[in-house]
């Protein structure tokens, strides 16, 4: 039977159809979007619909890339099998399979020019976005204001998360993300208690979020009364999203939050006056240090 000689080939396409099956699967295995753990609502940043419209870019690039050699070697892997069960040689037909592959490689190759170009413009897009961001935020936190929120600044070897400077002193602030405890029963427990030197979740202790914040906030209380020449209070922040906190046994040195009210309590902390010449030489300083992350990238502490 003649159409044998072409139906049995096909078996040598399976393993490339598997590997095909599961890149589709995989397509959307990165998606950047995040909701609240306070609300569960989709955090929107500026430029948001342009990181949406990146991240589909970015999955269709890796579509392309990974489909490409796979539908590509498909015409050569099944000619390889026609000449094993073929009864005779047909040269037309095999110069055929290679023309076949010839022309879907050009064809992989402009869509994958294609999709880097549109990546370009939507970097460039997301980038100016994020400038005017930058720039109506001025309306609302001018240089001038008392208050200055500083993001990712580089620390002796790893990222400080944020730093924020008020007229009543300098926060530093670390974020954790941890995922709360299911009881058997499906009640989720998301109590933490603050002991002084370890973090009590339900079913197990951490001390790192503790001595990482405090390692930040010694390293920026010394960087600062070197930058201004003189004492500045400074304390340390841990921030835990989406927990309750017992801070019935918490350190004196350290404040624990659950993130929600995170701004009113900084507002109310006082550790301190700080005269207008001090917050703006914290400032200056902290904009130098935070444009450093332009150069070599540095490693956060821990998540």
């Amino acid at each position: 039977m003649a159409w044998l000689e072409y139906l049995l080939p096909l078996i040598f396409l399976f393993p490339l159809a598997a590997t095909a099956v599961i890149v589709v699967a995989l397509r959307n295995l990165h998606d950047a979007r995040v909701r609240s753990p306070f609300d569960a609502h989709p955090l929107r940043e500026p430029g948001q619909a342009l990181r949406d419209r990146l991240d589909r870019a970015f999955a269709t690039l890796f579509l392309d890339g990974a489909l490409g050699p796979i539908v590509t070697l498909a015409p050569l892997v099944y000619g390889m099998g026609r000449m094993l069960f073929s009864s005779e040689q047909d040269w037309i037909e095999w110069a055929l399979y290679g023309a076949l592959c010839t022309l879907l490689a050009l064809v992989f190759c402009f869509l994958l020019i294609r999709d880097f170009q549109r990546i370009r413009r939507l970097k460039l897009g997301l980038a100016c976005e994020l400038a005017v961001g930058q720039e109506l935020e001025r309306l609302i936190r001018p240089e001038a204001h008392p208050y200055y929120v500083f993001h990712d600044v580089p620390g002796d070897g790893y990222t400080i998360d944020h730093v924020a400077v008020t007229p009543h002193g300098i926060f530093v602030v670390e974020t954790r993300a941890r995922t709360p405890a299911i009881t058997p029963g499906g009640r989720e427990v998301n109590l933490v208690a603050v002991e002084p030197d370890r973090l009590r979740f339900p079913g197990w202790n951490e001390r790192r979020p503790l001595r990482k914040t405090r390692q930040a906030t010694r390293w920026l209380t010394g960087w600062l009364e070197y930058q201004v020449g003189g004492p500045v209070p400074v304390k340390g922040v841990l921030a835990l999203p989406g927990w309750e906190i017992d801070a019935d046994q918490a350190p004196d040195d350290l404040l624990v939050v659950g993130g929600g009210d995170l701004a009113r309590r900084l507002t109310a902390t006082r550790l301190g006056e700080v005269d207008d010449a001090t917050h703006d030489a914290v400032i200056t300083a902290l904009r130098h240090r935070a444009s450093l992350l332009d150069l070599p990238p540095l490693e956060g502490p821990s998540v």
